[in-house]
């Protein structure tokens, strides 16, 4: 045979393209083309290709080869072709039967002794060729605890190519199968009894967690404004099967896996350093974009520590993200769409120079007032929970005080949950925060003794209409964790206050 085809995956964003490998030998001098729109790594793979061919012991056609990678309107980028490349040689030159092939994807980087490698997003890949209607895929042995979190395909690794011309030809044992096991669980997060005192702060964390509502933590530098963040994906509830894979695809493709327990079960928790580029921050590069912070933080948390100190273009570029829960990134090759549904966490000093005490600050109004702007109106709207944290007066906890662990919160909020979702069940959201104002209006509105504290604020100007949404879905939260529907006018001032407002009078 002289031609041949088999079967890879190309990335495209969190998604992948099944893509038809082509192998024709013969028709001109001898050399190696590549056509369908091949990157620089690609173009390179026919030289790895080769070379690993070569160095197992395996004849290269003396011949010109031509190898297609179809659909041709598709810029193709990476590696992760090696495999399906010299497999579609072997099988044009008849050193490999093509029937072994039939329903099968290859995924792997060829070195140059034949030795196969892992590649970024073997997950999204293996999804997308089950979706596709494959049933088998080879995979480098490395990449066999991601593969294997593909069910209904069958999964095989391999450690060189030669183990894969072998199975090939009838050795049954030359690939491995996935071992079977339980999946690890990846370390516990911190405990909320770590912290000393800020009871304020402690219950506006566990409102947040309730109701998923994105959250500013204000004061000195000590109070425990990162330790409470760093405690919050410890209050969520596991990641179900179907959140957890959309979260290990992204971390797939931003190559963030651990090699011995792949999937991620827990909220991620990603906090940038406030030097972070817009690029880092919501994703980019050359080509196709590139995952960044905000969709790696997908179905988890968010955190900016610092708030004040990142650019003001860095902050504001977070906000659509906020509103829609994804992010669409354009670049040369084409526009790829991330998940970002994450919870934000802001921590931000009141000043520059940061004092222990405030009444120590040496700051102007103006200089404050400039360090604070760095919020935009517009971003601050889009944060329920605001909470003011002291500076703590004790190292200890007194022996007559006993601090709640997370077990004891993550329960109340668990059950908070819960009311949430059976109350939106037939609309497909999960949380309150999710709600938009005019489903809340329409489907559960406030009594009318509970809006007028709401419409008091429009009228004085202290609440956009965008705000007031979000009282009445931060009024639920709060009445959820008390067990009462519908809110109260003490649920909804209690909303107010968490997003940094008097209650007005009626």
């Amino acid at each position: 045979m002289v031609l041949a085809k088999v079967w890879s995956v190309a990335l495209h964003g969190a998604d992948g393209v099944t893509v038809e490998v082509e192998a024709d030998i013969g028709g001109g001098k001898p050399g190696i083309h590549i056509v369908g729109l091949p990157d620089a790594a690609l173009n390179e793979a026919k030289d790895r290709v080769r070379a690993a061919v070569r160095n197992s012991g395996l004849r290269w056609p003396d011949q010109l080869v031509t190898l297609a990678l179809s659909p041709a309107d598709l810029h193709k980028s990476g590696s992760g072709y090696d495999l399906a490349l010299a497999v579609s040689v072997l099988i044009a030159d008849g050193r490999a039967p093509a029937e072994r092939f039939a329903g099968t994807v290859l995924l792997g980087e060829l070195a140059l002794d034949g030795r196969l490698r892992s590649v970024r997003g073997v997950l999204p890949r293996l999804l997308t060729a089950r979706r596709g209607g494959h049933t088998r895929a080879i995979v480098p042995r490395s990449a066999l605890a991601e593969a294997s979190l593909v069910d209904d395909l069958e999964i095989l690794g391999a450690d060189r190519l030669t183990d894969v011309v072998a199975w090939a030809t009838g050795t049954a044992d030359a690939l491995s199968a996935p071992e079977p096991g339980a999946e690890r669980a990846g370390d516990p997060p911190p405990d909320l009894a770590d912290v000393v005192g800020q009871p304020d702060a402690r219950w506006a964390l566990e409102v947040a967690a309730a109701g998923g509502h994105h959250l500013l933590l204000t004061g000195p530098p000590g109070t425990g404004k990162t330790m409470l963040a760093r405690r919050l994906p410890g209050l969520l509830p596991r990641l179900p099967r179907e959140q957890a894979l959309e979260v290990t695809a992204v971390h797939s493709v931003a190559g963030a896996l651990a090699a011995d327990s792949p999937l991620v079960t827990v909220p991620p928790f990603i906090a940038p350093h406030h030097s972070a580029s817009t690029p880092a921050l919501v994703g980019g590069g050359v080509g196709l974009a590139k995952p960044g912070a905000i969709s790696r933080a997908h179905n988890g948390v968010l955190f900016l520590d610092e708030a004040c100190e990142f650019a003001a273009d860095r902050l504001e570029a977070l906000r659509t993200a906020l509103e829609e829960g994804e992010v669409r990134l354009a670049r040369r090759d084409g526009v790829v769409r991330y998940p970002a549904r994450f919870q934000l966490v802001l921590a931000t000093n009141t000043c520059p120079c940061a004092p222990p005490r405030e009444a120590d600050c040496t700051c102007s109004p103006h200089a404050r007032r400039r360090y604070l702007a760095r919020l935009s109106g517009p971003l601050l709207d889009r944060v329920d929970v605001r909470v003011r944290m002291r500076p703590s007066t004790a190292v200890a906890q007194a022996p007559d005080q006993v601090t709640e662990p997370t077990e004891v919160v993550r329960a109340r909020v668990q059950a908070a949950r819960a009311r949430a979702a059976h109350r939106w069940a037939a609309h497909g959201w999960r949380t309150n925060a999710e709600v938009p104002g005019p489903a809340l209006r329409r489907h559960f509105p406030l009594p009318r003794e509970s809006t007028a504290l709401l419409e008091a604020g429009l009228a004085r100007g202290v609440l956009t209409a965008r705000g007031a949404d979000r009282c009445a879905r931060l009024a639920w939260t709060v009445a959820d964790l008390a067990g009462a529907a519908p809110p109260t006018a003490q649920h909804v001032a209690t909303a107010l206050h968490f997003r940094g407002h008097h209650t007005p009078t009626a």
